[in-house]
């Protein structure tokens, strides 16, 4: 019997753009290689069936003296993580840029297989040619200054996604910190710039993403936007009580709204025992898509794997494993439309309702 062919699938978050940051040197090896680092190149992505996918603007905070070892904490739990402090657009926003010019660089050293989708013609496009189509997105709105003029030049360059906190505190909200057992009741809600945030955002039709987010923070955006509710990479708190996960309350608002959650791919909020170690087989994975599809519905889940931000189960490994998870999803009888819809028509239809047809 022949293989099943790659379903093609739409992912709702990568780090992928902080490695080349980090290696700028070495960039044309890390994304047209062979690909044995990380998670994601491009010939590993046409491969596994990418056919789109959220690549992150994400800053990582500077090192602290004597911090404690959060990658042991962490995979030890009961643990709870300190949140770094507060950075400002000026100490950000150049990086911003510099890895914002690197996704522009993949366009263009991509020849072809991958473009930078700015409307939802641009997704249709490259879904109908098998063009890998690449959203900008920025995890954390640290390099949009209080007066906004940033937004609106990043929304120039390409930018239709936006989450406005990773975890730590930003001028416009709250994220919740790394703690487990816990939820994301936190904190405050947003701030009075964060709820002009989102009023432009929806003027511009950028998505915004509520992963990280506390949930008075949460709470705000679901009553200020007109568009739906969105989560790129989280799981469910009722399998995982980390903070990162969602409250079936929060799942019902984002359904109630027509919204989407990704599935997260890292095993820290996937596994029962908030542990990081990555033996965790199957099991928990499709425990959490159970849960987001009843709680969800068939229309509102998708993928979101934290591909190059976060530790994998081993059965998954990278990319190249997505279709292993596919045909998991199989094994346990979830049907061919059902599998289509998760791995990438939700994802289409979500960013036409945000983006506008």
């Amino acid at each position: 019997m022949s293989p099943m062919p790659n379903v093609p699938f739409i992912d709702g978050h990568n780090d992928f753009l902080l490695r080349l940051l980090r290696t700028p040197e070495r960039r044309e090896e890390l994304w047209l290689g062979a690909g044995q680092e990380g998670h994601l190149d491009l010939p590993r992505m046409q491969k596994a069936g990418f056919a789109g996918g959220f690549f992150a603007i994400y800053i990582s905070s500077p090192p602290e003296d004597n911090a404690p070892d959060h990658e042991a904490m962490m995979d030890a739990p009961p643990y709870d993580l300190p949140l770094p402090g507060l950075m400002t657009a000026s100490e950000t926003q150049h990086i911003a840029l510099a890895m914002a010019g690197h996704l522009m660089w993949m366009e263009r050293a991509a020849a072809g297989a991958l473009k930078i989708c700015r409307t939802t013609a641009d997704l249709h496009a490259c879904m109908d040619d098998g063009t890998i189509a690449a959203i900008m997105h920025m995890e954390g709105a640290e390099a949009i200054g209080a007066d906004l003029d940033a937004l609106y030049a990043f929304h120039a360059m390409g930018l239709r996604s936006l989450g406005p906190v990773w975890s730590r505190p930003t001028i416009f909200g709250h994220g919740v910190p790394f703690r487990f057992p816990g939820d994301p009741d936190t904190g405050p809600g947003l701030t009075d710039a964060g709820k002009q945030l989102v009023k432009v955002c929806n003027e511009l039709r950028i998505m915004i993403d509520l992963s990280h987010l506390n949930e008075k923070g949460f709470d705000d955006v679901a009553r200020l936007s007109d568009a739906p509710l969105v989560a790129t990479h989280s799981n469910a708190h009722a399998v995982t009580p980390s903070t990162r996960n969602l409250t079936d309350r929060q799942l019902a608002m984002i359904r109630e709204s027509g919204g989407i959650v990704g599935l997260n791919y890292a095993t820290l909020f996937l596994r029962e025992d908030g542990r990081k170690a990555t033996d965790c087989g199957w099991d928990p994975v499709m425990r959490h898509l159970d849960h987001l599809v009843d709680k969800l519905g068939e229309d509102h889940v998708g993928f979101g794997s934290d591909f190059d931000g976060a530790e994998l189960p081993d059965v998954i490994g990278d990319v190249t494993g997505v279709q292993a998870l596919i045909g998991q999803m199989r094994a346990h009888q979830y049907g061919e439309e059902l599998i289509e819809k998760i791995a990438r028509k939700n994802w289409v239809a979500l960013l036409e309702r945000t983006w506008g047809a």
